[in-house]
Order: C-alpha cells, then structure tokens, then sequence
C-alpha cells in the first residue's frame, strides 16, 4: 500500500453506515481513515462492515484516544475543519498532499474549541441552501477528499 495523499479525520463518529461508506471512500482514493474515539458503534459492527463492503481490506484505517495523538502520529499535518459553522469555501486553500480534513459527529458536529484551535481560513464550509443544516458526513467527505484531489490533478489516480 502506498502512503496516503490525504487523511480524513472522524472525531467522535457515530453512525455506522457513514463510517462505512468513507472506508469505502478512502479505499477507493488512497486517503487514509483515522477514527477518534469514542466510536458510536464497535468497528466488527455488521452496519459498518455493510457500507463499507469489502473495500476495508483496502483501507488504511486507525483508531486513537484523542485527537492530538492522532496529529501526532500524522506527523502534525495541516488540518482543514469541515463545519456548518466553516468561514471559508472548501476549494478556496490550496491543497497539498499530506493534509487533513477533520469532521465532527454527525449529531453535533465538532466541538467549538476544536473550531477556534484552528487557524479561520481552515475552517472550511459546503455551500447549501440557506435553509438545509447539514450534509450528510460521507457525502461531505467525499466532496472535500475529490476536490483536494483534483487539484492535484488526481496524481496517482486515474
């Protein structure tokens, strides 16, 4: 397996079927999954073992205690916050391999601390409609992970 291009971060994730479809995402885009706990489900959950198919064999997936371990580990990458509450556009930094993209539980999204620890232009948003609260969390992953690929123009993709 080569090194992950991305990683995408899920603190505190809890719906199984969502975790299971971004393994099958990162599987599918070389990105690497790293998980913080707690979990709202056990990771031999059938929801998630069926959303994710059989594509967890071909993911690159971790779990840690907290997110600063998790930075740790990822050599301290650069973190982009996916939120409601996001101040910038999702395509307007400049992505490079090796950053990470961070989303909160998909009940309460991340905390606000976790928001304000980061510098405001990687507090990222999707566009919506004024009146939609939120995407579901594998569709947004799945959003930011192609378009930070694209801009690099799908290196080892195809």
């Amino acid at each position: 397996m080569q090194v992950p291009m991305f990683s995408v971060i899920l603190f505190e994730p809890e719906i199984p079927p969502n975790t299971g479809n971004i393994i099958r995402l990162c599987a599918n885009t070389g990105t690497r999954l790293n998980l913080i706990r707690p979990l709202g489900f056990e990771l031999d959950e059938p929801r998630l073992k069926r959303a994710g198919l059989d594509y967890r064999e071909f993911a690159e997936v971790a779990v840690f205690e907290d997110l600063p371990t998790c930075l740790e580990a990822l050599g301290q990458p650069r973190v982009f916050a996916l939120s409601t509450r996001g101040t910038r556009r999702y395509s307007a930094p400049a992505f490079e391999s090796g950053d990470a993209f961070l989303f909160g539980p998909e009940t309460r999204g991340l905390p606000q601390e976790l928001l304000e620890a980061l510098p405001a232009e990687h507090r990222l948003r999707l566009p919506m409609q004024c009146e939609s609260r939120s995407l579901n969390l594998s569709n947004a992953a799945a959003v930011m992970i192609y378009e930070a690929w694209r801009q690099l123009d799908f290196d080892r993709g195809g």
